[in-house]
């Protein structure tokens, strides 16, 4: 059966085009070895289900009794009394029993009279002393009902054991692993603020897990070799996974769906990056529930969609701090990641669906239509005009924001330029965004249109001297990109300002540049 890269669901080695996690699971094993009980906790769709099973079998073949169960297929009612919420449990141990064959143990479990956790705790005790093995207990998705008292009272008393057995008085599980989005140590994040008073740190013996799930460049090489290999094609695997990693940032999800989106949409042997591009281009227009998950968590705290609009917008350094339960919460959520002591959003595709969804909100409310008609910008040579788009944006700057409207177009007039253009390159171009983080908290956007870039600098006008600074670093920038020509947008708020364009040539490129 030929192999397919997979976004859906646990990844399996025999079926899927994979990553090679070995290094990771390595790091993993160790804690397992010492005896540590720990979560998994990282955002959806970040590989942690592919993760338990891999290592579930690797811990196997070196002799431990690996039980893996998942929440996720156990009904919300389970969790509504302890009698039916202890049934469920061990219904599922004894799946896992039943299928590794492992029938001495199994009649330890042929009890049906335990009705509370007190019993379930002496019952997993007889369990643990029958076994000739170590056993390994894994749960997934293990914050599905974490805002249930139930819950807490099942981790409390697996935390009980754990420090009875310290002391000798008890058996419990050699190490115990439990994966989902909230770190169990941490669920008061999930508690309504009426419940709070259930918080009493029930997990406070788990020890951190501090693996890098993300993939790095050189992890995802080795799916790119593996797919290499299969397809018998040539790739520049090197050059392709470090484009890859360029824009997912190891995003796991983001890795598998980039590249299923290359080898079946485009159906590509040429994994170039004009062809990646391509491909997130489709990724971008597609709802996925990746997708969904992200746009609805921002769109559901504000203080978290203005954090998010000062760092991708603005060009805001916000120093990470995580007792910050903003930050906290948009890295729980997979959006914000901490970028060498700042914070950033994880990964450039997320960027670019954030800023699609904002100018979306403006473009919405902006009367635009007779400024900004496709086909009066697109050249006999289907190319287009692109000094008459900047000068069109000006005039409709002028005509349509007052003074009144100043404190909106100081705060939206990137985005309202991100908003105006969308609709003339919709189609055939793609517009991609980079934060210059600096003092002038500069914003360049790529616009691919046919097999032409172009290059635009918007910016907050702060005079002449930061001015010139930024013609020098937008020069460094097409040198960056091999372009030629570039482009110049600058937000002057003065009051006496003056709507002005003008031609600068600087160090062999050639910037047109406007006032607005």
């Amino acid at each position: 059966m030929m192999k397919e890269f997979n976004v859906t669901g646990t990844c399996i080695p025999d079926k899927h085009y994979m990553v090679d996690i070995s290094n990771k699971l390595a790091q993993i094993e160790k804690l397992v070895e010492k005896g540590r009980y720990f979560t998994i906790n990282r955002p959806r769709q970040y590989g942690k289900t592919t993760t338990i099973y891999l290592l579930g079998r690797r811990l196997t073949k070196r002799g431990y009794l690996v039980i893996s169960i998942s929440f996720e297929g156990m009904s919300s009612k389970v969790f509504n009394s302890e009698e039916s919420f202890i049934k469920s449990f061990l219904r599922e141990i004894k799946r896992n029993l039943k299928f590794k064959k492992e029938i001495d143990l199994l009649k330890v479990l042929d009890n049906d009279e335990i009705e509370n956790i007190g019993e379930l705790s002496y019952l997993l005790t007889d369990l643990i002393l029958e076994s000739n093995k170590k056993i390994v207990l894994m749960i997934d998705e293990v914050d599905k009902s974490s805002n249930n008292q139930l819950f807490l009272d099942f981790l409390g008393m697996l935390r009980n054991k754990f420090l009875m057995a310290q002391r000798g008085e008890d058996y419990t599980f050699h190490s115990i692993i439990l994966a989902g989005v909230y770190d169990v140590k941490n669920l008061k994040l999930k508690l309504r603020p009426d419940d709070e008073q259930k918080y009493n740190s029930p997990w406070n013996i788990a020890v951190e897990f501090d693996v890098e799930m993300s993939f790095n460049s050189v992890e995802i090489a080795t799916m790119l070799e593996e797919y290499q290999e299969d397809q018998n094609i040539k790739l520049n695997v090197e050059e392709i996974a470090q484009k890859i990693y360029y824009y997912t940032s190891g995003h796991p999800y983001l890795v598998s769906k980039l590249a299923k989106t290359v080898d079946e949409s485009l159906k590509e042997q040429n994994w170039m990056e004009a062809n990646l591009i391509k491909a997130i281009k489709i990724l971008l227009n597609e709802q996925n529930t990746n997708f969904k998950s992200l746009i609805k968590n921002i769109e559901n705290d504000n203080d978290l969609y203005q954090l998010i609009y000062k760092i991708i917008m603005d060009g805001e350094r916000i120093t990470y701090n995580l007792d910050n339960p903003i930050i906290q919460l948009g890295e729980l959520y997979g959006i914000l990641k901490n970028n060498n002591g700042i914070v950033k959003v994880h990964n450039r595709i997320y960027e670019q669906r954030i800023y699609n969804y904002m100018s979306s909100k403006i473009e919405t409310n902006l009367n635009k239509i007779s400024y900004n008609f496709r086909e009066n910008f697109i050249r006999a040579d289907g190319y287009l005009y692109f000094k008459k788009i900047l000068k069109k944006f000006q005039l409709f700057i002028k005509e349509q924001y007052s003074d009144k409207d100043q404190e909106f177009l100081e705060r939206n007039g990137r985005l309202i330029f991100l908003a105006f253009i969308k609709p003339i390159i919709n189609g055939k171009g793609f517009d991609f965004k980079e934060v210059q983080t600096s003092q002038e908290k500069r914003l360049d956007v790529v616009i691919t249109y046919l097999d032409k870039k172009y290059i635009v600098e918007l910016k907050i006008w702060r005079g002449e001297k930061y001015h010139q600074e930024g013609l020098i670093q937008l020069v460094d920038y097409l040198d960056k990109q091999s372009v030629e020509k570039g482009y110049l947008i600058s937000f002057n708020f003065n009051k006496n300002k003056e709507y002005k364009e003008e031609m600068v040539k600087k160090n062999g490129k050639e910037i047109f540049a406007i006032w607005v």
